[in-house]
């Protein structure tokens, strides 16, 4: 993003434009983020941008907090960069369970084609509330004019194909077959994640009203298109591979409801079920969106 603002700035004094630049960045994560292993990085990537030798100087901080809440003082931020995030919701639904406790979706870890209505209802609501509240949030920090890009997962419009949580919910319901997993907890477990539609982002965006969109683009990723791009077909890796950007995001949830030692085993069963449905049916793909917007009021 930095290299990005420093390319417009040179193209800005090649045409007589001398305008040289202080960039301020904040990154933000959770409290428990360990920012120091990032702070490491910084004078590297400083050195980086003196070799440039652009017209722009880099001053990075760290803003802790959940991006659910304020993070920034009034009018204070001229962009805001969302990578990967705003699919997590700030709490598991409610209404996931009957009046009586049922779980009303049962054996399943997020919406799955067993998931009654009620279920997406429920997940929707929340990503309503959840993404209304951000977009009202960013509205108060951001600057007059200021712009927002977002990227994050999206729903699978076709409606076919088993998405990369699904997967998971399987791998685990095999577990519970086997007894290696109790029932209830299963039953009792939901992650608090929801992919949206394009459709509900712009019903989203448009009545709470602070940002139009600029531009809207999606794109589709393998489950393993990172790891394909450096020519790595064994399945055996690509097992490994696709198990591990799992277990990046989604082991401390799992650890903290299931405990640590089904793990390793839920991982491994996770990789070669996966790599089995994408060479079986050649699917498994993760589908992304990403759009900019402007503040309006």
């Amino acid at each position: 993003m930095v290299e990005i603002v420093d390319k417009l700035n040179h193209d800005d004094q090649l045409n007589n434009i001398q305008n040289p630049l202080n960039v301020q960045v904040f990154l933000n994560d959770l409290v428990g983020n360990d920012f120091n292993n990032v702070f490491k990085l910084l004078p590297s990537f400083y050195q980086q941008l003196e070799k440039r030798k652009g017209q722009i100087s880099c001053f990075v901080a760290a803003m802790p907090g959940s991006f659910h809440g304020r993070l920034f003082p009034n009018h204070c931020v001229h962009l805001v960069h969302s990578s990967y995030s705003l699919h997590w919701l700030s709490q598991v639904p409610k209404g996931l369970v009957t009046d009586s406790g049922l779980p009303l979706n049962k054996g399943n870890i997020y919406i799955a084609k067993t998931s009654p209505p009620s279920v997406h209802e429920a997940y929707l609501a929340q990503f309503q509330k959840d993404f209304t509240n951000f977009l009202s949030l960013r509205s108060e920090e951001i600057a007059d004019c200021g712009s927002l890009v977002l990227t994050f997962i999206c729903k699978n419009d076709e409606g076919d194909g088993c998405d990369f949580w699904e997967m998971l919910g399987i791998t685990m319901n095999e577990m519970v077959i086997e007894g290696l997993i109790e029932e209830a907890k299963l039953d009792k477990f939901n992650l608090p994640l929801y992919a949206p539609s394009i459709r509900e982002i712009k019903q989203i965006i448009e009545k709470e009203g602070s940002f139009k969109i600029l531009q809207l683009e999606t794109f589709k990723l393998k489950w393993d298109s990172n790891m394909a791009n450096h020519g790595e077909k064994e399945e055996k890796s690509r097992a490994t591979y696709v198990a591990g950007n799992m277990r990046a995001v989604q082991e401390p949830i799992l650890v903290d409801h299931f405990g640590e030692q089904i793990m390793d085993d839920l991982f491994e069963r996770f990789g070669k079920n996966a790599i089995e449905y994408m060479n079986n049916y050649g699917k498994g793909i993760i589908n992304n969106i990403v759009f900019s917007l402007s503040k309006t009021k």
